[in-house]
């Protein structure tokens, strides 16, 4: 059970901090917490103490119950210095909300409070998420201070870009939604070595933006496709479907804070791009294949999440169709070229293809089973888009993902969640590869 040190700063953006925190523990992570007492402005102990099942610290000198312990393991026997103990054993490190005031204590070497001092006897990785109004967040003195924790290896995870809690306020500097601070944690934990028990020195890494260079995916070229597309009637209409992209923008981000390089090919998409990301917007099924096929020899990983239109207009108009007579104009289709089995015919070894596959109804694990072996490829994920509260424009999903030997039931979360899984088995499947024990789809698609 992963073990994650939350250290909370005073800010209104301190209640994700507690939906981060209930993510966490959902997800099977041993969570600790600490405060900074002007956190407790925003947000009390109590609350994070329900969520966790332990202690929340706030005083350097106020005694732990466990000693420094995380839920799931014995309360230390002996008396713990709360700021060594806990930093001890975590295997990561996340302050959410960091704070302005914080931010520059960390950069400067401070330790003033529980939540600095902690930073400074971590071992283990330490991500820090900026959240602030706008100007306190562009200030060179700010910017100078990130950038010096990036130096020296702190991830940094960037803020978005929305409405502050300055009434009428809009700007950089919203931190960024619990599934996303998650999705970061989980994928630094995948990045490197743990750390031990007993640790002996540091565990650096770098960032940039947000994105981590070194790493599980440092070095990956990863092509996602996301959105839906729109085959044109006439000028004014089209045959699409109810795809937002959300989906496939979350593989996308995720792909990125492992370190990837990522591509995206959008298709008419709902949702803003994350940063770290290469877009390429595309309308229909056909400029969604030529993207594709000129993206696709160069990529290592590529995660088909667009929901691409089976059948297009065979001669779209122009002009707007009228209905002068009351008589609806015939609408002849005609298939579109399978993207998905096309490029899994021209694949190069080593290539990691997953398809998505959103159905409905009952059968649903038996169709995706059919595209599995049907297009070659290495995993595909299934949705049953006849639900309402998952799959299409919901930003809530629950797949099963399928491979050649086997097959993991993700349970409904935020897609956030769900993409962190699906790379996690492409994760296991490309490592197998490279050991040598599986090939792409041509031997088997294990790791499921």
């Amino acid at each position: 059970m992963p073990r994650l040190l939350l250290g909370v700063t005073g800010g209104i953006a301190a209640y994700k901090a507690l939906e981060t925190a209930r993510l966490a523990v959902r997800s099977g992570h041993a969570v600790r917490v600490i405060q900074t007492p002007s956190s407790e402005r925003f947000i009390g102990r109590a609350s994070f103490e329900a969520i966790t099942g332990a202690p929340v610290l706030v005083d350097e000198f106020e005694p732990d119950p466990l000693g420094g312990a995380y839920p799931g393991e014995p309360a230390s026997e002996r008396l713990a210095i709360n700021h060594l103990a806990l930093a001890q054993r975590a295997q990561l490190y996340l302050i959410a909300p960091a704070s302005a005031n914080t931010i520059a204590k960390l950069a400067h070497g401070l330790a003033d409070n529980l939540v600095s001092t902690a930073a400074l006897a971590a071992s283990c990785p330490l991500a820090v998420a900026p959240a602030m109004n706008d100007r306190m967040y562009l200030h060179p003195c700010t910017q100078a201070n990130i950038e010096s924790l990036r130096r020296r290896g702190v991830t940094v995870i960037p803020p978005g870009e929305g409405e502050l809690a300055s009434h009428g306020e809009y700007g950089v500097g919203r931190l960024p939604e619990p599934a996303q601070l998650l999705t970061a944690c989980e994928a630094l934990l995948a990045a490197g070595p743990q750390a031990p028990d007993h640790p002996t020195g540091p565990l650096p890494g770098t960032t940039l933006n947000g994105r981590l260079p070194t790493g599980s995916w440092s070095g990956v070229h990863v092509l996602v496709t996301a959105g839906g597309t729109r085959e044109p009637i006439d000028g004014v209409r089209y045959i699409g479907n109810r795809s937002s992209g959300r989906m496939g923008v979350a593989l996308a981000s995720a792909a990125a804070v492992r370190g990837a390089e990522v591509t995206l090919i959008g298709a008419n998409l709902a949702v803003p791009v994350p940063d770290g990301v290469s877009l390429l917007e595309v309308r229909t099924a056909a400029e969604l294949l030529e993207a594709c096929e000129q993206a696709f020899p160069r990529v290592d990983v590529l995660l088909m999440a667009a929901a691409v239109a089976d059948f297009r207009p065979a001669r779209p108009v122009k002009d707007k169709l009228k209905k002068e007579d009351g008589t609806p104009p015939p609408i002849e289709l005609e298939p579109t070229e399978d993207v998905l089995r096309r490029l899994a015919a021209g694949r190069r070894p080593g290539q990691v293809l997953v398809g998505f596959a959103a159905e409905h109804g009952e059968h649903a694990l038996e169709h995706g089973r059919a595209k599995l072996e049907r297009k070659r490829l290495d995993l595909v994920v299934v949705n049953d888009v006849s639900r309402p509260d998952i799959g299409f424009d919901a930003p809530f999903n629950e797949v099963v993902i399928l491979g050649a030997q086997g097959e993991r039931h993700v349970s409904r979360g935020p897609k956030e969640q769900v993409a962190a899984a699906v790379l996690d088995e492409v994760h296991r499947l490309r490592t197998r590869n490279v050991d040598g024990s599986a090939g792409a789809h041509q031997r088997s698609a294990a790791g499921v």
